[in-house]
């Protein structure tokens, strides 16, 4: 069990340095006293900080195993990943609920948005959930659940901060998305159109998912898949 206190405050300081300050009325206070560039710098810095001392307490920690993936369930893992990549690169091209994106939160929802409005914390969620599974040791357990709590916290807390800033516009983007993906299309609030999204972005989303699953043991140090 050494090391996995530390990495424990670790990510408790991690998450609620994501998700205790931004949408939250302790963000509103910063930004009036220092204003909202000076409130972004400082948070990026906390940021980055947080997740310099997380990713260290890991490093550090004892990986006391817990259970063991099979091989079948690496290769399902795999797969989930692929939406995880198409998740995160169609949500950087185009996302209100972004970094950025606050300007597009009352413009028509299009493409990726009609599925879920949370694209990039879906990938992260997606990708984080996997690495729980996939790794099986106490310590890569906490530090990959620290992701995927901060990225599922963060997508209420993320439209609770565009509804503080403009009701009538959020309320239109929530009304034809959802957190949930296809939970939209599936109440029949929106409709699924694959040509929005079009074959450039699903083809780059391809590529980097086959380059990371083939090079994933010489990046990281442990194969993606294992012999069946």
């Amino acid at each position: 069990m050494e090391g996995i206190f530390p990495l424990l405050l670790a990510a408790a300081f991690f998450v609620a340095t994501h998700n205790g300050i931004a949408g939250t009325e302790i963000r509103a206070r910063l930004v009036g006293r220092i204003g909202a560039n000076g409130f972004r710098i400082a948070y990026s810095v906390l940021s980055v900080v947080a997740l310099v001392l997380l990713a260290r307490a890991w490093g550090a920690a004892e990986p006391l195993p817990i259970w063991t993936a099979p091989a079948w369930l690496r290769l399902l893992l795999a797969l989930i990943m692929l939406p995880a990549f198409l998740f995160f690169a169609a949500g950087l091209l185009r996302n209100p609920t972004g970094i950025g994106g606050e300007g597009l939160v009352g413009q028509q929802v299009r493409g990726i948005q009609r599925i879920t409005r949370h694209p990039v914390l879906w990938s992260f969620a997606l990708w984080a959930l996997v690495h729980v599974l996939g790794n099986g040791d106490l310590a890569s357990v906490i530090f990959f659940s620290t992701f995927a709590v901060s990225a599922l916290i963060g997508m209420p807390s993320i439209d609770r901060k565009l509804a503080a800033r403009d009701p009538e516009a959020a309320t239109k983007l929530q009304a034809a998305t959802s957190i949930l993906p296809f939970g939209a299309i599936l109440a029949g609030r929106n409709r699924l159109v694959l040509a929005e999204i079009g074959w450039l972005t699903p083809a780059l989303a391809l590529l980097g998912w086959a380059v990371t699953l083939h090079f994933h043991a010489r990046f990281f140090g442990v194969p993606a898949l294992l012999p069946f």
